[in-house]
């Protein structure tokens, strides 16, 4: 006689409802954020290919009768645009200034993270403290500081960069990774007589890349999207960066909204490539910020 084995039968496990509903809620509520956050870009595109009296319609419209692609064309050979020229001055001026406060950063947030001198945790409060500073409250004394009258820079691509080479988040967001670094590693190199900057180079920034990521990413964004200051602080169409040029849209008569979002969606997709790109080590930035400190 052969002795035959019972195999254990599968049975489906219940449904557990108390895990399904919240689960459920959490991603309905995701679904609804991200569609609140796309909202914006959709209405974006769709109004992009309206044509002029369906894209100032009231009640709007959410879809396009009809899609009109030549307003892409119009809006970049719209007169006294420069789109080329606008897009170049951009990139130079967000190029410049993202290499600038990427290097005062670095330097800075590593001094207060590892080096030791009197009045660095005061030095350091009042650094943050000036985060509470609204952006509003300093354009006119920076303006007047950016005049002829006294610095000369009034209508120059140094105005537009210079006063933007120092950021505070840039600086406390390097010191926090620098505090993440193991001690250990800084003795090492001290007994192999390497001094600070030595081990700023050659250990301090591979080990802290996501970070650096980060601030060039929100560096160049920042860059990138500047609006106010160009506006006020120049006045020669060659020289003003693509946010500038969208104003060319917006006329006494009114606003030709079809081509403005085309003109919006010319100033966007550059940057949303951007970020699609370096979005891995943006997001580990970010969550890593603040581990010490």
């Amino acid at each position: 006689m052969t002795r035959t084995s019972a195999v254990p039968t599968s049975r489906p496990r219940p449904l557990n409802l108390d895990k399904i509903g919240p689960s459920l809620a959490k991603h309905a509520l995701l679904i609804l954020g991200a569609a609140v956050a796309a909202f914006p870009f959709y209405w974006m595109i769709t109004t992009s290919f309206k044509e002029f009296g369906e894209a100032a319609k009231s009640p709007p419209v959410l879809w396009p009768t009809s899609w009109h692609l030549e307003n892409w064309v119009e809006a970049w050979q719209y007169p006294h645009t420069l789109w080329a020229n606008a897009f170049a001055n951009t990139i130079f001026i967000a190029s410049m200034t993202t290499l600038g406060e990427l290097t005062t950063s670095v330097l800075a947030g590593y001094a207060f993270a590892r080096m030791r001198f009197r009045g660095r945790g005061v030095l350091f409060a009042l650094l943050l403290a000036t985060l509470f500073i609204p952006t509003e409250a300093t354009i006119i004394p920076s303006f007047v500081l950016m005049s002829r009258r006294y610095l000369g820079w009034y209508d120059t691509y140094t105005a537009q960069i210079v006063p933007f080479l120092v950021s505070i988040f840039s600086i406390f967001l390097l010191r926090q990774f620098f505090l993440g670094l193991p001690q250990e590693l800084h003795d090492a190199a001290r007994i192999d007589g390497a001094g600070h900057l030595r081990f700023l180079w050659s250990i301090g920034l591979p080990l802290v890349r996501p970070a650096l990521v980060t601030v060039s990413l929100l560096t160049f964004l920042n860059a990138w999207n500047a609006f106010l200051w160009p506006l006020i602080i120049t006045s020669r169409p060659e020289i003003r960066p693509i946010q500038v040029m969208l104003v060319q849209f917006t006329t006494e008569g009114g606003s030709r909204y079809h081509l403005l979002m085309a003109g919006a969606a010319f100033v966007i997709l550059p940057t949303l490539v951007v970020y699609l790109i370096a979005q891995r080590y943006f997001i580990e930035g970010i969550a890593r910020t603040g581990i010490r400190g």
